[in-house]
């Protein structure tokens, strides 16, 4: 002890060490941290006790408990499994068109119906159901539709897609391209009343006269379309390819049509009843009309 040097102004020992004139005081550890430290030690103890902690050649140490990360999940997964089980229990039970009856269920089959759109279909119709003009995808949040919007026949479509071979009931259509048929003043004239159906341009008689003769078969007189042949709706001011001259011409002369796998097959029914679902609740969505029996009333078997 005689040897020990204090520092006088603090009363604290050296610890014997110098460096360029600098000495180190032997200053004690607060004891909270002392204690602190102490019980971190024991509480690692515990730890590697009673969990999973030291990794060995094939598998880590298991702990007492018998606890694992890997467990947890596993019995979270099975919990959620089993409660989307009872819900597409639920939806496949309920006739899709008395789904929206029940507000809680139709936000769970609106819900999965989004999670499968995610996967399957934002490839063409983007992530926010926008569609793409350029590529002739459409938009599935207007009100527009080719082949019908109620929830019905949208299942109807994701069930058997649009010129699905292989499938008769698949939706089809086909535009004839009247490159030869009309003389390249008419295909003008065609466009010029076309594109006045939605308030793009000034009315041609013999743009109208051509139309009648031409296309009012499939869109119409009034150019409104005819969900029965997917032939869309030139009055509206929703385009599927376009509404300029040079979009409108090409499609009169080189028709360009689209195709939709069918899902029927690669999704169970439960998901394409979900995936309608979504899709209708878009915002362009429209009710689903049941026809009474009327032996005056002649119902389309395919919505």
């Amino acid at each position: 002890m005689g040897n020990k040097r204090v520092d006088e102004p603090t009363g604290t020992e050296f610890v014997g060490h110098e460096w360029d004139g600098i000495e180190e005081l032997n200053t004690p550890l607060p004891r909270w941290w002392l204690w602190t430290f102490y019980a971190t030690v024991v509480w690692a103890l515990g730890y590697v006790i009673l969990f999973p902690a030291w990794p060995l050649i094939e598998k880590g140490t298991e702990g007492v408990l018998g606890w694992t990360s890997r467990g947890q999940l596993a019995e979270e997964m099975a919990v959620a499994d089993q409660a989307r089980a009872t819900v597409r229990e639920e939806i496949a039970q309920v006739p899709l068109e008395r789904l929206s009856e029940d507000a809680p269920l139709m936000q769970q089959a609106v819900a999965g119906g989004r999670a499968a759109f995610q996967i399957h279909c934002i490839q063409c119709h983007g992530s926010g159901a926008a569609g793409n003009q350029e590529l002739g995808y459409p938009n599935l949040n207007d009100d527009d539709w080719l082949w019908g919007g109620d929830i019905r026949a949208i299942e109807y479509t994701l069930t058997h897609g649009i010129r699905q071979s292989g499938d008769s009931e698949t939706r089809f259509s086909a535009m004839p391209s009247f490159d030869g048929i009309l003389a390249p003043q008419e295909v003008s004239a065609v466009v010029d009343h076309v594109r006045s159906l939605s308030g793009l341009g000034e009315p041609d008689a013999r743009g109208a006269e051509l139309f009648e003769q031409n296309c009012a078969a499939c869109h119409g007189p009034a150019g409104k379309g005819s969900r029965q042949f997917g032939a869309p709706n030139l009055s509206d001011a929703i385009w599927l390819r376009g509404s300029s001259r040079e979009a409108i011409t090409s499609q009169i002369l080189n028709p360009r049509m689209g195709m939709m796998p069918k899902w029927e097959g690669r999704l169970d029914p439960v998901t394409i009843s979900m995936l309608a679902a979504y899709v209708h609740s878009l915002g362009g969505g429209e009710d689903f009309i049941e026809v009474a029996e009327d032996p005056e009333v002649e119902v389309d078997e395919q919505p």
